[in-house]
């Protein structure tokens, strides 16, 4: 239902879209006395104020906004119109139009006041209050420069380790013998990582390495590993900007966690429906009795 309602309101606009738009004399001049409640059109004598077509506006689509003011007037006159001649159509509300009509309103609200705690979060000095707990003021992450050779048994695994541990060269060992053919192809080198960017058990041993060592055989899922660490170092902090987006939902959500618990906590709640069977709600039925 929701996606022929979608359509149908982006169909009133697009033939508005396409109708020639006249110009009109003075007489028929806006008037300068404008309301919300200004009535802008009637269905069977219900009321279509220009409050509603605001809001409309505002529920469009940001292509169906971009339009120009004359074209959008008269498309959203004509949405409003069809809206209203067929939920007249329907006849009177029955109890499931009620109870969707009252819980998209809760859902409405809901969402106003939400929007406004997020408002009165996100602001610079709470962004650089968050930059500064995450990151400024926290220790440097590592970062680890490192190549590999993957083989598929311990005992490959062993035999490299010993052919490293008498001299061989590490980069020819991995071109030929990695099955790793992408970093095989290139001595082996993984390049630059961070935690949380390898398997943990690769990620455990080269935390334990020191630069310039070659580990013992290590078991991950792909296989087994000989591990060399070229290089460690203090990854460079990220800006402000850089992570402005990250920051800001982070403190989007504690805030509305927040202000959700504190509203719930002081109001009065019962629960009288908890002992309900809960498959009850698979009874549609029950909203139309």
């Amino acid at each position: 239902m929701a996606k022929q309602t979608g359509f149908w309101a982006g169909l009133a606009i697009v033939c508005a879209a396409a109708m020639p738009v006249y110009a009109q004399d003075d007489a028929a001049a806006a008037p300068t006395d404008l309301t919300a409640s200004t009535v802008v059109a009637t269905v069977n004598g219900t009321e279509i104020t220009l409050g509603e077509l605001i809001v409309l506006r505002e529920k469009l689509p940001a292509q169906y906004q971009s339009l120009p003011d004359d074209v959008l007037f008269k498309g959203l006159i004509d949405q409003a119109v069809q809206q209203a001649a067929l939920s007249q159509s329907v006849g009177a509300p029955t109890k499931r139009d009620e109870l969707w009509i009252a819980t998209e309103g809760r859902n409405y609200l809901a969402g106003k006041a939400l929007q406004a705690v997020v408002a009165a979060a996100v602001t610079d000095a709470a962004l650089q209050a968050a930059y500064d707990a995450k990151y400024a003021a926290a220790p440097a992450e590592q970062e680890f420069n490192a190549a590999h050779i993957l083989v598929d048994s311990e005992e490959k695994a062993k035999g490299l380790k010993a052919q490293i541990d008498g001299g061989a060269d590490f980069a020819e060992l991995a071109k030929a013998n990695s099955t790793d053919t992408g970093s095989g192809a290139n001595g082996g080198d993984l390049g630059w990582f961070r935690k949380g960017m390898m398997v943990a058990p690769f990620e455990e041993a080269v935390a334990a390495m020191t630069a310039g060592t070659v580990s013992a055989p290590v078991k991950t899922d792909f296989g087994w590993h000989i591990i060399k660490l070229n290089e460690v170092r203090d990854a460079a902090k990220p800006a402000l900007d850089d992570v402005r987006e990250e920051l800001a939902s982070e403190i989007e959500q504690k805030a509305v966690e927040d202000h959700i618990t504190k509203v719930t906590a002081e109001a009065t709640v019962t629960r009288p429906g908890e002992s309900i069977d809960p498959a009850v709600l698979r009874d549609a039925t029950l909203l139309d009795k």
